[in-house]
């Protein structure tokens, strides 16, 4: 009996009136589809698969494979389909889509074969023409006419008008095979994208008076005559539109004049008869653009869904946000209003990282060192990673002690310790005097067993630190950066800062302990694809895809993470038993952050950027725009806010130097400006600077001072309210560059009265409010430790948001 009949052989469950009624209806009729029919009719009413065999006269495995279709497509499962053996119309792009897309890794020529009713030697055929073999070292192969270069492809744009819509493919000779992304884009994100490009089609057709336009409903095109009454209008329309392609293309080539770029016709009214306007079939594009079209065994609408899979399964930085952009692009153009006309659909994606390839060198700097990344330390067990967290959490602890907290067994404790010893990550201490019985010798980690190096980029500097499994700063560097750098050159100088600061810890660093390097930025970024997108104060880096140009430079793994979610891991593993509970980390620094440590793990969202603390402050203090919009609240950037407060309050303001706490000896008393608002000049630095001079006056009691710090402190406490009385916690942890020595007792005290005070369930829990065991670098800091943290911390399987084994580049 075949797998499928045996697994399905029960009742399928409740058919809804309307599906009951389809089906009577096949059945009464004859046909093919009678029988498939009768067999989900009769499953429904209980039988089994013998039985209902026996009266229909067909085999069990015939009844078994149109019941698994019923359950898995409903009535579209049971309409025909081309059957495997028999001569077939293939859909290639299709088979592409459902190959590369498949959950589960069930994407195998078999189960995508017995999907779509084909046979398995023409699914295999396809795959090899695509290359898309499991095996295939070469990139894979599209098949346009003409094809495009044998080179990693990705989806570079789109354009839509009333006459075509044009595919933009971009591709780099000589790069080697992309490594498969971690992340696909899903099913979802497809469906979205299929609703938006059938409204902005609907939208170009109704725009387009006069000309052809392909129908939205089957993804082929249909031919148009001139409309009556309106061919002036769509001829001025089109010859618009036929000036708007060039354009767009030779926009496309200034901002990727590092891609080879493909103009791929999905569909032209100027391939058929009753065009209005004269469309050229070959266009003269400019920029080394060439021009194809859509395989011959492919419609427009599959083949662009299949290179949206093949782009997002190829490479990291084509994540969800790509296509969501596109999306939203297309929806902007279908809804524009009569009074702000949208001519086409012009979607350019950002740049794409340059990685470098396997053939290519990775340079003297980066090749031989002994921070390449090690393997001693990768952990293949569970049980492992949950001994060192029990180590790590009480410092020293003996074996016998270790298997009562975790349940384990002596003798498992005990073979995972041997070991971890062994292998250098834990050490033993001096033995233990028992009450009866032999001597006990705990253990404890080796802090100079494994190194990381973290990486925070702010709008004023970068620090680099090197810190060890015990959290210690091996070596530290900074260096200034201004936010109008050019992004090239912005991503060398992170590269040649990290670089200096593992050559002078390389001394420190065992030569097999070095695990990797964590980068945090400020958010929201894009973890998925590596980018930053659209940092305060940092416009310049807006859509920067930094991780995996990072990635070029340095070849063992590096991780990027928000710089509130980075603070809250190094809070985690350095704060040790004191942060071994659930706790929201408060991050004050250019804007307030929150990283949020639940569960045992942190807490990071499905994209990545929980936490955006802002929104939560202004909702909570009842400060929205007239359409509903959160304010941006000033008091949740200090640096800004606390100088200009206290100047209104009437301390004078004091011009910052640069790199200097204030100019004239401080902040001092006095009437402000008159005229415009108050300021202080200097730019980023000098905001920085006045800040800190703030502080310093507070902490000696200036009344401006301490009101200005004071009235921050208490909008950031309204949103530590919202977060406690949300998640039910009862820590919240206070620090980042602006949580200083001077004003640390304000926020202090006044986040802890309000979180106290005022929630819901205040009588049930006392919250604690503690300030960070973190030093300054505490962003830097925490972005190495959250290389710890995806090493060393247990997971149960499913729930790793980063692999065990941490990736070589």
């Amino acid at each position: 009996m075949p797998a499928e009949a045996h697994h399905d052989d029960g009742p399928v469950g409740s058919l809804p009136p309307e599906h009951r009624a389809v089906l009577r209806r096949w059945a009464e009729e004859g046909g093919p589809l009678s029988t498939r029919a009768s067999v989900v009719l009769l499953a429904a009413d209980g039988l089994r698969d013998a039985e209902i065999s026996r009266r229909l006269g067909v085999s069990r495995q015939t009844v078994g494979s149109w019941r698994q279709r019923w359950t898995s497509a409903g009535l579209d499962g049971l309409e025909h389909r081309p059957r495997t053996g028999r001569p077939a119309t293939v859909d290639e792009a299709e088979v592409v889509t459902r190959t590369l897309l498949a959950p589960g890794g069930s994407g195998a020529s078999r189960a995508v074969a017995r999907e779509l009713g084909l046979s398995h030697a023409t699914v295999a055929g396809i795959r090899r023409r695509w290359r898309l073999g499991p095996d295939e070292a070469r990139a894979p192969s599209v098949p346009t006419r003409p094809p495009l270069p044998g080179a990693p492809v990705w989806l570079m744009g789109l354009y839509v008008d009333p006459l075509r819509a044009v595919l933009l493919a971009g591709t780099r000779p000589g790069s080697a095979r992309p490594a498969a992304a971690g992340t696909v884009i899903g099913t979802e994100v497809l469906t979205g994208l299929d609703r938006a490009l059938e409204a902005a089609l609907t939208a170009a057709k109704e725009r387009g008076t006069g000309t052809a336009a392909g129908t939205a409903a089957t993804g082929t095109v249909t031919e148009a005559g001139p409309a009556t009454g309106g061919a002036g209008t769509g001829t001025a329309r089109g010859r618009s539109a036929v000036r708007g392609l060039p354009e767009y293309l030779a926009e496309a080539s200034r901002s990727h004049p590092d891609l080879g770029l493909h103009a791929i016709t999905l569909w032209d009214s100027g391939d058929g008869p009753g065009t209005t306007v004269p469309l050229p079939v070959t266009p003269p594009y400019e920029g080394g653009v060439t021009h194809h079209h859509i395989p011959a065994r492919s419609t427009w609408r599959t083949f662009l869904r299949a290179m949206i899979a093949l782009d997002s399964t190829s490479h990291p930085e084509s994540s969800r946000r790509v296509y969501l952009d596109l999306a939203a692009e297309l929806e902007r153009y279908a809804t524009a209003r009569s009074d702000r006309p949208c001519a086409a659909v012009r979607w350019l994606r950002e740049n794409v990282a340059g990685h470098l390839g396997a053939d290519q060198a990775i340079g003297a700097t980066a090749r031989n060192q002994s921070w390449s990344g090690v393997n001693q330390i990768d952990l293949g067990s569970f049980n492992e990673c949950v001994v060192i967290e029990t180590v790590r959490l009480s410092g020293t602890i003996t074996r016998g002690e270790i298997a009562h907290r975790t349940g384990l067994t002596q003798q498992s404790v005990s073979r995972i310790a041997r070991s971890l010893l062994d292998r250098g990550i834990l050490i033993e201490d001096a033995q233990r005097r028992a009450t009866s019985g032999k001597p006990r010798t705990p253990v404890r980690l080796c802090g100079t067993a494994a190194h990381a190096l973290g990486i925070h980029i702010d709008p004023e500097v970068l620090t680099a630190v090197v810190i060890d499994l015990d959290g210690a700063i091996v070596c530290t560097r900074t260096r200034p950066v201004t936010a109008d750098i050019d992004p090239a050159e912005f991503v060398e100088r992170v590269a040649a800062l990290g670089r200096e600061t593992l050559t002078e810890a390389r001394g420190s660093v065992r030569e097999d302990g070095f695990l990797g390097i964590g980068v945090a930025v400020p958010g929201p970024v894009d973890i998925a694809s590596g980018t930053v997108l659209g940092p305060p104060l940092m416009s310049a880096w807006g859509d920067l895809p930094l991780l995996y140009l990072l990635k070029d430079h340095f070849p063992c793994p590096v991780l990027m993470e928000k710089d509130s979610t980075a603070a809250a891991a190094g809070e985690r593993w350095i704060g040790r038993d004191r942060r071994a509970r659930d706790f929201a980390y408060l991050y004050l620094g250019t804007g307030v952050g929150t990283g949020l440590y639940l569960n045992g793990d942190l807490y990071r969202g499905i994209s990545a950027n929980a936490g955006e603390f802002g929104q939560l402050c202004a909702i909570a203090l009842g400060r929205v725009d007239k359409d509903g919009r959160p304010e941006l609240l000033p008091e949740c950037n200090p640096p800004v806010s606390v100088p200009e407060l206290a100047v209104r309050g009437g301390m004078r303001p004091v011009t910052a130097v640069p790199g200097s706490t204030a100019s004239g000896g401080g902040p001092s008393r006095g009437g402000g400006p008159s005229g415009g608002g108050p300021s202080w000049s200097g730019g980023p630095s000098g905001s920085t600077a006045a800040y800190l001079a703030v502080g310093e006056a507070a902490a000696a009691g200036d009344p401006a001072a301490s009101a200005a710090v004071r009235e921050v402190a208490q909008a950031v406490g309204r949103g530590a309210l919202g977060l406690v009385d949300l998640l039910d916690i009862d820590l919240i942890v206070l620090g980042g560059p602006f949580f200083t020595e001077d004003v640390a007792g304000f926020y202090l005290d006044e986040i802890t009265r309000t979180v106290n005070e005022f929630p819901t369930a205040r009588r049930l829990r006392r919250v604690e409010v503690e300030p960070s065991v973190l030093s300054a670098e505490a962003a830097a800091v925490g972005a190495a430790s959250t290389i710890f943290h995806a090493t060393f911390t247990p997971r149960l399987r499913g729930r790793e948001g980063r692999a065990r084994h941490l990736p070589t580049g």
